[in-house]
């Protein structure tokens, strides 16, 4: 996502922020403004590209659900002989951190940033 400009950038990350939202949001209100703030976002794509409306509805809002390349990561963490495994609440297991890459993070920083949401610890 380095590569694109600030505002491109902007507009990637409000509507995927959105997307998670509307995905993990239980709130009638909340789903409200993130519709709106998704809203804005494709409106901030449509004048930065100046495609037509149902384009950027089509290539830029058109996908539901947790917005993610559709990949995860797993991060090993060794300290001496141990292994840093958390408890995944869903299925009652236990695992390595993990999560679905985020759209603006490197492989690396989405493995950080998992191990550190989900394990509470300093990675």
């Amino acid at each position: 996502m380095k590569d694109y400009d600030q505002f491109t950038q902007w507009a990637l990350k409000l509507q995927s922020l959105t997307q998670a939202g509307l995905h993990y949001g239980h709130d009638a209100f909340g789903k409200e403004r993130y519709e709106e703030i998704r809203k804005i976002a494709g409106e901030m794509m449509q004048a930065k590209t100046g495609l037509p409306q149902e384009l950027i509805k089509t290539l830029f809002l058109g996908d539901e659900g947790y917005q993610t390349p559709k990949i995860d990561t797993r991060a090993a963490i060794f300290k001496d002989d141990q292994i840093l495994l958390v408890h995944e609440k869903l299925s009652d297991d236990w695992s390595m951190p993990c999560g679905w890459c985020e759209v603006h993070l490197s492989t690396k920083e989405n493995c950080i940033k998992e191990a550190k949401e989900e394990s509470g610890r300093r990675c």
